[in-house]
């Protein structure tokens, strides 16, 4: 390889990054930094750099944008058409703005009911996994868990253990449960029921992926002198694993997306936030669109930062995931 061709290739990969992809740099910068700052400032802070609830820029500043142009517009008749739609859209943001410092603390929630869940639920379906195509008596326990779980709506879980088992009441006697930033009762109970669901589906994602790795494999470990269990353990697994990043990636997306059912046993999350303000105000269309937003840009990252992770480790010479952002 001549010195060029070494040097193009070690190049940083932000030097090949074209128009679209320096605005969606641009566009996840703002949205984090600005998610980041409201969470530092209101939950961590207590409102000390913006007073708690305040939007950055008051929405007084949006709606007389939208009063003037709505004016001019009317004076205009038939020819300020345009400018009542750009009025209607700083109407629509003046709207949406003072209800923002809300939405980012139910989107807190909503990132850590998603991180947490997904975390558990990938350390109870690894071993569903490897009892599902190596055990014998286990396989048919793993079995009925993963349909049992997989076969009924999720919305109904969550309803049995909250209301059904009273696995709220009995948390709530636990200590701290609800105390300074410790959520409530509410929110662990849907973390359970996330990832009791979560488990059972990422247990069949990693399954499919095991069974993709040759079983050649396995024979060679024991082979060499590997115990059963050591073969999977260091040889299957981290083969298997990352055959299943992208079923994985997807159930990120899918929990992202259905921790808005949380909603229905009292946790304050994302669209619970929306839908209450949307009541009080009957705002429901800005409302929902503003959640729709911020659940767009939650699942549009967690997507490019599970790309980044199969990139990292991907198995060299198998599968393609160059570029598949662009």
């Amino acid at each position: 390889m001549s010195d060029v061709t070494r040097r193009a290739t070690a190049a940083p990969r932000w030097r090949s990054y074209g128009l679209r992809q320096w605005l969606g740099v641009a566009a996840a910068a703002l949205f984090w930094g600005w998610l980041v700052f409201r969470w530092v400032n209101d939950l961590l802070l207590g409102g000390t750099v913006v007073p708690r609830g305040q939007s950055l820029i008051p929405a007084e500043t949006f709606a007389g944008v939208a009063s003037s142009l709505s004016a001019t517009a009317d004076a205009l008749g038939v020819l300020g058409w345009p400018l009542s739609q750009v009025a209607g859209l700083f109407s629509f943001v003046a709207t949406g703005a003072s209800a923002l410092p809300a939405l980012a603390e139910g989107a807190w929630l909503t990132v850590v009911l998603t991180v947490t869940t997904i975390a558990l639920g990938f350390v109870i379906a690894v071993p569903l996994a490897v009892a599902r195509v190596y055990g014998e008596k286990t396989a048919w326990l793993s079995l009925g868990y993963t349909e049992l779980i997989r076969g009924t709506p999720l919305l109904a879980q969550l309803f049995v253990l909250y209301y059904g088992m009273g696995l709220s009441a009995w948390i709530r006697e636990l200590p701290l449960v609800g105390v300074g930033i410790v959520p409530g009762q509410a929110v662990w109970v849907a973390i359970i029921g996330f990832t009791i669901n979560g488990s059972a589906y990422q247990s069949e994602y990693i399954r499919a992926a095991i069974e993709g790795v040759d079983s050649g494999q396995l024979t060679a470990a024991r082979a060499v002198g590997m115990s059963k269990l050591a073969g999977i353990r260091y040889v299957v697994l981290p083969q298997g694993l990352r055959y299943a990043i992208p079923g994985w990636s997807n159930e990120l997306v899918y929990l992202i997306k259905y921790s808005s059912l949380a909603a229905f046993i009292t946790v304050p999350e994302l669209f619970e936030r929306a839908d209450a303000i949307a009541s009080e105000t009957f705002e429901f269309t800005t409302m929902y669109a503003f959640a729709a937003l911020l659940y767009l840009g939650l699942v549009l990252s967690a997507s490019k930062v599970m790309s980044a992770v199969e990139r990292r480790f991907a198995i060299p010479g198998i599968g393609n995931v160059e570029g598949r952002d662009r």
